[in-house]
């Protein structure tokens, strides 16, 4: 069963420094039908502007990763990290019991287009955690590379929920194969791109929810990017 979440079906903000879509119930936008799928809590997708950001805000008991697809952007937190991540860097907050955190546009002239993704972590009131990991185009062309996983496996950033993240980059004509596992389930979605999923045409920014299916077919119809989530 694939259930397809139309990216012109999300929920959409134009707030002149931002413009974000919402797969996901979040803030202002809340739609009882899609709220969340599993543990997959948020899937956002933002263009912040030039000199833009988020100010200081705080976060709890949850796992947030950002993916980062143009430009820059700098990340502070009460736990004294400070960084600029770039593409094909992932980062990892564990907010835990508590952190607080701020990230901005550092760049004069370039918009930062970005997926912020949050997931339900298995308990509460964890410490507080931070983590970032660079994987190259190289690494995830034509594979599903494991970006983040329970345990931090195969070089992954660690997360603490029963779930694994891949990234691949696909040039057309490439295809890639995940096998779901009995009682697991999936989460693809369509970062550039044109793919089908087991046949089904998908474009930059649809998401697909997969239950009761045992092989994921990804084939590329130009040049793309997707990210898959398998969870429990």
């Amino acid at each position: 069963m694939i259930n397809i979440r139309k990216s012109e079906d999300r929920g959409h903000f134009d707030l002149g420094w931002l413009n974000t879509y919402h797969t996901f119930s979040f803030d202002q936008y809340y739609d009882p039908a899609h709220v969340h799928f599993r543990s997959l809590r948020v899937m956002n997708e933002d263009r912040v502007q030039p000199g833009s950001g988020f100010p200081t805000h705080s976060h709890q008991d949850m796992e947030i990763l950002t993916y980062i697809l143009a430009g820059e952007l700098e990340h502070r937190d009460s736990m004294g990290n400070g960084s600029v991540i770039r593409p094909g860097d992932v980062q990892r907050m564990s907010a835990g019991r508590g952190v607080s955190h701020s990230e901005f546009n550092p760049s004069d002239t370039e918009t930062v287009h970005l997926l912020q993704i949050w997931i339900l972590p298995q308990s509460n009131g964890l410490t507080p955690s931070y983590e970032e990991k660079h994987f190259s185009d190289e690494e995830r062309r034509g594979r599903l590379r494991l970006i983040a996983s329970s345990g931090g496996s195969q070089s992954s950033v660690e997360i603490h929920q029963d779930a694994q993240v891949y990234a691949a980059v696909l040039d057309a004509g490439q295809s890639v194969v995940h096998s779901l596992n009995d009682r697991r389930h999936a989460w693809l979605q369509i970062v550039r791109g044109t793919i089908s999923l087991n046949e089904i045409d998908l474009k930059q920014g649809d998401g697909a929810g997969v239950s009761l299916e045992r092989e994921l077919r990804i084939a590329a119809h130009d040049q793309a990017e997707v990210l898959l989530f398998d969870l429990a």
